[in-house]
């Protein structure tokens, strides 16, 4: 791995100008078709999912009241980990990127959301929705590569600190909640001293009031009301069992998006002048897909298909899977890689990436494996051969 404006050979080197704006022109059509035709039907599809998770969770909750009892205490945990996965990856990470907004309901709005998570719903919009969606795999802009603690591609310089980096990201998928939320206060750049000290404190003053509030949800408020039937201690269990399996299931999924073998990285100067084209080309090349089963995709929040996701972020995640075979025909006939595999080899790619680069570049280079990448070659380049394509004009995505 290295940024693709470093390598001798690029996937998108057969591309003219007039290749990639009339790429921009077909992913604008898609996206408006689905913004024609979005309707009753995705509404009632996000409150159904929003009714299912509230009911899994206040029952899951019920069920724990009588923990002590070892199937009770299996079946109430599982049910809290799944109900807070759901409300976290297909609800409020999706709420809060405006996917539903156009319903104008109050209630499953992005300036109203906050989720069930240790990050405050307002900062993470700002470190995701504004830096991440916009920088996607630039190095050195887009925090999300790393997170400021590991090291992702050979170009960033090696020090003994990454040594460590495979320990570093097993700890931060156990308390990834905790790891977003210190993430967002963008703690590295105030220590460096780029950072403004009273923004952070009050960003601070946030984190902390939020963690407060969802510690005590789970760890105080719940085991209190268990208390009265003996199962205090188990349904404090469950709760920590219930947020750590969702941080890991969140974390690998993530992971998957952006960190598999084969996705690649950006200069900063790269997107000096970058055009809506040049922005959809880095968007589909940057990122990659999880194959799998409805069920799969609802877990993931529809983050299975992060391309779509990341060419489109605030489309109905209902829809990614409808559009998802449009994206990858653009994909194949413009000669590009479309990145899929089901979640164990995409999830182990990505952490066998995490451990080669903890290494010094020459030692890493003795654990890459053989490129997977299978070269694509387009059908009918629009330079050469113009497909029929619909154009619009939309708004920025």
């Amino acid at each position: 791995m290295t940024a693709l404006q470093r390598k001798e050979t690029s996937p998108i080197d057969h591309l003219t100008r007039e290749d990639i704006d009339a790429l921009a022109v077909e992913l604008d059509a898609i996206r408006q078709s689905v913004i024609d035709t979005r309707g009753e039907a995705d509404a009632r599809y996000i409150r159904r999912v929003i009714k299912t998770q509230r009911w899994l969770e206040m029952g899951s909750r019920g069920v724990l009241l009588a923990s002590k009892w070892k199937p009770a205490f299996f079946v109430g945990t599982a049910g809290l980990a799944v109900a807070k996965i759901l409300e976290n990856m297909e609800i409020g990470h999706n709420v809060m990127h405006g996917q539903w907004d156009w319903m104008r309901d109050p209630k499953i709005h992005s300036t109203t959301w906050e989720w069930d998570n240790a990050a405050p719903a307002e900062l993470w919009k700002h470190s995701h929705n504004e830096l991440h969606h916009t920088y996607t795999n630039v190095l050195g802009k887009d925090n999300d590569l790393g997170y400021g603690i590991m090291r992702v591609d050979e170009d960033q310089r090696w020090s003994p600190f990454y040594l460590a980096q495979p320990l570093w990201n097993g700890i931060n998928a156990c308390f990834f909640e905790y790891g977003i939320a210190a993430y967002d206060l963008e703690i590295g750049k105030v220590m460096a001293g780029k950072g403004d000290k009273e923004v952070f404190k009050t960003n601070g003053t946030k984190v902390l009031n939020k963690i407060r509030k969802q510690m005590t949800k789970d760890y105080v408020l719940n085991p209190l009301l268990a208390a009265p039937f003996g199962a205090w201690k188990t349904t404090l269990a469950a709760n920590a069992i219930a947020n750590v399996t969702r941080n890991i299931w969140s974390h690998s999924v993530i992971m998957c998006g952006h960190f598999p073998e084969g996705v690649e990285t950006f200069t900063r100067t790269s997107i000096v002048g970058e055009t809506r084209g040049d922005w959809y080309l880095r968007q589909m090349i940057g990122s990659a897909n999880i194959s799998g089963s409805k069920a799969m995709h609802i877990a993931t929040g529809n983050l299975s298909y992060q391309i779509e996701h990341h060419l489109f972020p605030d489309l109905p995640s209902n829809r990614y899977q409808e559009i998802a075979p449009a994206v990858k025909d653009v994909c194949e006939r413009y000669g590009l890689q479309y990145m899929t595999g089901p979640l164990p080899k995409q999830v182990g790619s990505a952490w066998m990436k995490v451990i080669r680069l903890s290494l010094p570049n020459h030692l890493a280079a003795k654990l890459k494996f053989p490129s997977r990448r299978k070269r694509v070659e387009p059908t009918a380049l629009p330079s050469r051969v113009r497909p029929n394509v619909v154009e619009t004009d939309t708004a920025a995505a």
